[in-house]
């Protein structure tokens, strides 16, 4: 049996990652109720009670995937017109580039009759449950300005995500997995910290899961360490410990550190379940495209996010695009190719995680959010022929959202005729974040952490609602 006390051995023995108890010991001591992770009541009732979040690293097209322009297409290979002459925008250099129609095909699908381009055959037959915000706006140019604005809103490190303020605010049903999850294709542009919880307490921070058999890294066991050992040793461990707690008027950072022990141990049992997904039938892998090797990994990643949904995990998020210009949805070069290969790995897993969420009766309950980090420019970024290309806007730009109390088959707002800026009931990062929120059933006002002597938000100091309040209406 084990007699090294080295701190290292112990956390070997018990199958704890170091990350994972990095993650978890400074848990928060003021949160309500159980613990940090246990649910809690919203402010006012939900209409949605988990998210999945489908981020589109690089910033997809929005003219060539839900927001058609006919009079772009029109002028492709001019100047912008003289009344889009005199735009700030790119210093200067917009005017001075030629118009890029979109080599895109789009028509009108399901009853109502939103248009979809042909990159998205498989999600075009839901657009009766899809509702296209195609107003979105936000002033960071560069990715890792823009990814931030997205997931923290905050154009810069060190704020808490979207994810973990809904795990603050929420906590999660299932204590015996991650509240937070977020499975990745490959690299973040904007590294890890754009999932992170920022000055929020550890216990809310996105858990990347890594493909493959073992998602979590150090969580199995040793071969020589029965489930029996385990138990005894953190039975003993909790027993000094919780002695050590009576003597020092419970210090929340040791409580914190010995109910990390016990999810850990829990975890051993839950998280290999939840992640294996070869139980799955032959005809739900279909569904989810993972018969084709191009559409196999985000597949199975979209079927990992309803798996975790489904026993209570509260925000999964799934990254397709490795943070590379060839293998994300960053269109400088050769954009239409781009989005095909981009489109091709990822419509049939979204239309299936949509048809499946419908099928189980989660789809009421869960937020599918998708979109990038902003969209593309109406002009030309490399030329002529295989070379064009689209530059970054994050001056107008489409998400999607379905699910959560979301009404389905409409669209909301617009940018201008050649798509470069909102201008139709324009909706701001803070607004999409607070619209999120009021989603959710939480105040976004009221969802504050006190950090530094100031009460800090999501949506920061702007914010409203009326998003939140059109989603949930049909027309």
């Amino acid at each position: 049996m084990w007699t090294d006390p080295s701190r290292r051995d112990f956390l070997k023995h018990c199958g704890l990652g170091l990350g994972w108890l990095a993650a978890t010991e400074l848990l928060a001591a003021d949160s309500p109720g159980g613990g940090p992770l246990a649910p809690r009541s919203p402010h006012r009732p939900a209409r949605a009670h988990s998210v999945i979040h489908l981020f589109m690293q690089g910033g997809p097209s929005h003219i060539d995937t839900f927001d058609p322009k006919p009079l772009l297409n029109r002028l492709d290979g001019q100047r912008p017109p003289a009344s889009f002459g005199d735009e700030d925008f790119q210093n200067g250099k917009f005017a001075q580039q030629e118009l890029l129609g979109s080599r895109r095909s789009f028509a009108r699908h399901g009853e109502s009759g939103i248009e979809i381009s042909d990159l998205f055959p498989q999600v075009a037959k839901h657009a009766d449950d899809i509702a296209v915000i195609r107003s979105n706006y936000h002033e960071g140019f560069t990715h890792s300005q823009a990814q931030f604005l997205i997931h923290n809103g905050w154009p810069r490190i060190g704020r808490p995500s979207l994810g973990s303020w809904v795990l603050y605010g929420l906590g999660t049903e299932n204590q015996n997995l991650p509240g937070f999850v977020v499975l990745l294709q490959g690299g973040v542009r904007s590294g890890p910290e754009v999932y992170g919880q920022g000055f929020l307490p550890a216990a809310y921070q996105g858990t990347s899961f890594r493909p493959g058999p073992e998602p979590i890294l150090y969580l199995n066991p040793p071969d020589d360490a029965p489930a029996r050992w385990q138990r005894e040793m953190l039975d003993g461990l909790r027993a000094l410990n919780t002695r050590h707690l009576e003597q020092r008027n419970f210090d929340s950072e040791l409580a914190a550190r010995l109910e990390s022990y016990e999810l850990a141990f829990r975890m051993q049992v839950a998280a290999p379940e939840a992640t294996d997904i070869s139980g799955e039938s032959e005809a739900t892998r279909r569904l989810y495209g993972m018969d084709d090797p191009v559409s196999a990994d985000f597949g199975g990643r979209c079927l990992l996010a309803r798996r975790l949904v489904e026993r209570g995990v509260r925000f999964v998020q799934i990254w397709s695009g490795n943070g590379q210009n060839a293998i994300d949805w960053d269109g400088h070069t050769g954009c239409d190719q781009n989005h095909i290969d981009r489109a091709a790995e990822t419509d049939r897993a979204v239309a299936g995680l949509l048809a499946d969420l419908k099928a189980r009766g989660l789809l009421d309950s869960t937020l599918v959010i998708w979109g990038g980090e902003f969209g593309r420019t109406p002009t030309s970024d490399g030329g002529k022929g295989r070379t064009e290309g689209r530059d970054h806007n994050p001056y107008g730009f489409t998400l999607w959202m379905a699910g959560g109390g979301v009404a389905g088959g409409q669209t909301i707002g617009g940018t201008d005729e050649l798509g470069l800026r909102a201008v139709q009931d324009r909706v701001h990062l803070n607004d999409l974040h607070a619209s999120i929120l009021a989603l959710l059933g939480l105040d976004h006002e009221r969802l504050t952490y006190r950090h530094s002597g100031r009460d800090f938000r999501l949506t920061d100091v702007g914010g409203d609602t009326s998003l939140a309040e059109r989603l949930t209406r049909a027309g």
